[in-house]
């Protein structure tokens, strides 16, 4: 810009100059003396090549003044270009190294999500696997519970006490009054394998000694429990369990009330029936009508009249069903018989395969007697 103006100015002065050397004095002379001054004009030529000289040398040095001013400037673009370019280089590298940091922590962050969802899944399945153990453990305990409950059940059923405030007059016969006993004599049945009770007719009369029962093993009977045995189960489609089922349980728990039935049935397979004794002062009131469920002068299973001592629950409902002593006999017999299977499948019977056969044949008679109507008195 600086160049370009001082070369207009030097050309206006250049233009000025030789303008002035082209006029001529405007002076009233005569003609001779116009002819005796011919000198100035050549000086005027003279000067006039001098200005145009001179105007060329400021035009030449205008020239090299705006080349110079050129380089100059290029010069200066260049400078900045490179350190432009510096500069560009040093924010390449700047988001290079931005980018690369961005990729660690990207990658951090995937590492530390995949470590979180690891550890997260391997609490998840310790949590399951120590809620598996629990709940294991609930089931053994809930089975040890129901298995006690059985068994405290069985023995209030199968084992007979006698205290000295209320002796039972079946072990001791010396307290019956003679017809009493002479009546009884001869129909005494026993209670467990281990104890008979004998009965005598009188005082003074001596015990006769009991006649042992002659038992064979049935072959067939005996293959059936020896295979059930090697690993045994609740499975009705099994032979063994099977025969019981057609030859003892199903006519055993078979009463008039055939709904009624089916639901004790499948209430002593699950193990959830419960048999409880009815107090004869305050009899408690049951949700459902009496003719469903009985009452103490009617049996719910068999619908015919008669003192009902005891009641039962099937499972968790509030229902209460009243049973005859008939009806508590045949439950009672058929209860015995599957908390001793349960028991041999728990593992909790150590004994001779045949004295396990045996104990279940005489279970298996039990159920029999009470379906043909045989029990004890104190049912």
């Amino acid at each position: 810009m600086w160049g370009q103006a001082q070369f207009e100015e030097t050309r206006h002065q250049v233009q000025k100059q030789a303008v002035v050397g082209q006029w001529r004095p405007l002076a009233t002379a005569t003609r001779g003396q116009e002819l005796q001054q011919p000198e100035p004009a050549a000086k005027d030529c003279v000067s006039m090549d001098e200005n145009q000289s001179i105007a060329q040398l400021n035009v030449s040095r205008l020239r090299s003044s705006s080349v110079e001013i050129r380089e100059k400037g290029s010069e200066f673009l260049k400078e900045e270009l490179r350190r432009a370019q510096k500069e560009l280089k040093l924010k390449d590298e700047e988001c290079e190294r931005l980018s690369k940091v961005r990729e660690q922590l990207e990658q951090e962050l995937e590492e530390l999500t995949a470590s979180l969802f690891e550890e997260a899944h391997k609490m998840v399945r310790e949590a399951n696997t120590k809620q598996a153990a629990s709940e294991k453990q609930l089931r053994e305990a809930r089975g040890k519970i129901d298995m006690l409950q059985a068994e405290v059940t069985a023995l209030k059923t199968l084992v007979i006490t006698s205290t000295p405030s209320s002796p039972n007059r079946e072990l001791h016969p010396q307290l019956q009054s003679p017809s009493k006993t002479t009546f009884r004599k001869g129909h005494g049945r026993n209670r467990s394998t281990s104890s008979a009770v004998v009965t005598a007719t009188s005082q003074s009369t001596p015990l006769e000694p009991v006649s042992s029962e002659f038992k064979e093993v049935d072959s067939i009977l005996f293959t059936e429990f020896q295979a059930w045995k090697e690993s045994p189960s609740l499975d009705k489609s099994c032979p063994f369990l099977e025969r019981i089922y057609q030859e003892d349980v199903g006519p055993c728990l078979d009463f008039t009330k055939h709904e009624l039935s089916e639901l004790v049935q499948a209430a002593v397979e699950q193990n959830t029936l419960t048999i409880e004794p009815v107090a004869t002062q305050a009899l408690p009131v049951v949700k459902v009508s009496a003719i469903e469920c009985g009452g103490p002068k009617k049996c719910a299973l068999s619908g015919l009249s008669r003192a009902c001592r005891h009641r039962i629950k099937l499972g968790d409902s509030g229902n209460y069903y009243y049973i005859s002593p008939s009806c508590r006999a045949r439950i009672t017999a058929v209860c015995n018989f599957f908390t001793y299977i349960r028991y041999i499948q728990q593992g909790l019977v150590r004994q001779d395969a045949e004295l396990m056969y045996w104990e279940i044949m005489r279970l298996r008679k039990e159920m029999s007697l009470t379906k043909l109507g045989f029990y004890s008195s104190e049912m």
